[in-house]
């Protein structure tokens, strides 16, 4: 924790009548994060919440002044600020680790953000001040083209982008207003040089539209899933390269092949791979100019178009792509 950042709980604490020394602070905050190796958005929120106790404060007593106020994801131009604001959720991705409960992006007006949702840490792990750390509120599960007031999100930032972090202290209520979400429009032309992963053949959730790995969900489990087709792209234009996901409608227009005839592929082949292999090989190495809403690093393609231009353009961009 800096010096800033020790202050800055002072200072808040002095707003409630609260003098506190800012070295006894620094001190509780060094012993979490050296040896007991928290992470450091955690052990502040312990630091927080030791000091809460002592005081016999209400956490919403702290949190109220620093994130009553809403704000638009727009606005989030820091980390480590505490917020609250009305989103609703754009898309749930499958989390990459089993500390996370939930992550993908949620939205408004002006933008949209990561969001990540962690598990509950056990205190049973820890001892002393290690065992203030908080948790993630239970029983609370996101769904997508939901709209929510959330209130005490922290943001951070991930891989140079903002995010926002949600813990015990942050509240989840669902609203009934339409949060409208601004998803700005992208066109990128380049070649596409991968297919990833999650293309052709998948089946979804009947309950939540996910994706399912291995026949399972990650939130409602082992499921029935639905068939769907899709395709993850690579573009590259010679200069940076771009993430795509292309819905069923489109990849059958593309590839010429329907959901039908590729279920009949995989079932004749006992392999649900020969799709992907078939749509390798239609549009894999291939110009296209692909426009649709900008979400995160991906962009949602709603139109793909083979690329209007002439045999040198084209001839510089494969070039640029292969180097």
């Amino acid at each position: 924790m800096s010096l800033s950042v020790a202050s800055e709980i002072r200072d808040r604490f002095l707003e409630l009548g609260v003098d506190l020394a800012e070295e006894e602070i620094q001190k509780r905050f060094q012993r979490l994060t050296v040896e007991f190796k928290v992470p450091e958005d955690e052990a502040r929120r312990s630091v927080i919440n030791y000091f809460l106790r002592e005081n016999e404060l209400e956490r919403g007593q702290y949190y109220a002044g620093s994130s009553d106020n809403l704000v638009s994801i727009g606005d989030i131009k820091e980390e480590g600020q505490w917020v609250s604001l009305k989103v609703k959720v754009v898309q749930l991705w499958e989390a990459s680790h089993e500390s996370i409960r939930q992550t993908g992006l949620v939205g408004d007006g002006t933008g949209t953000i990561k969001f990540t949702m962690f598990e509950g840490h056990s205190d049973r792990r820890f001892e002393g001040d290690a065992a203030e750390l908080e948790q993630t509120p239970d029983q609370i599960v996101l769904e997508e083209g939901r709209s929510y007031m959330i209130r005490s999100a922290v943001t951070g930032v991930w891989q140079g982008r903002y995010q926002l972090n949600f813990n015990r202290a942050t509240t989840i209520e669902e609203i009934e207003e339409d949060i409208i979400v601004e998803n700005p429009t992208a066109e990128f032309t380049g070649v596409i040089v991968d297919i990833q992963i999650g293309s052709g053949l998948i089946k979804r959730c009947p309950e939540c539209n996910r994706a399912l790995s291995k026949g399972s969900c990650n939130e409602h489990g082992r499921v029935e899933g639905v068939y769907d087709l899709r395709i993850k792209a690579v573009i590259d234009d010679g200069e940076t390269t771009q993430d795509v996901i292309v819905n069923r409608e489109l990849t059958e227009d593309l590839c010429g092949i329907t959901l039908e005839e590729a279920k009949d592929m995989a079932t004749e082949a006992l392999d649900h791979g020969i799709v992907t292999d078939a749509i390798r090989r239609k549009i894999l190495a291939r110009y296209y100019t692909i426009t649709g809403r900008k979400l995160d690093r991906y962009i949602l393609a709603d139109r793909i178009e083979p690329m209007k231009s002439s045999n040198d353009a084209v001839e510089r961009l494969l070039s640029q792509a292969s180097e």
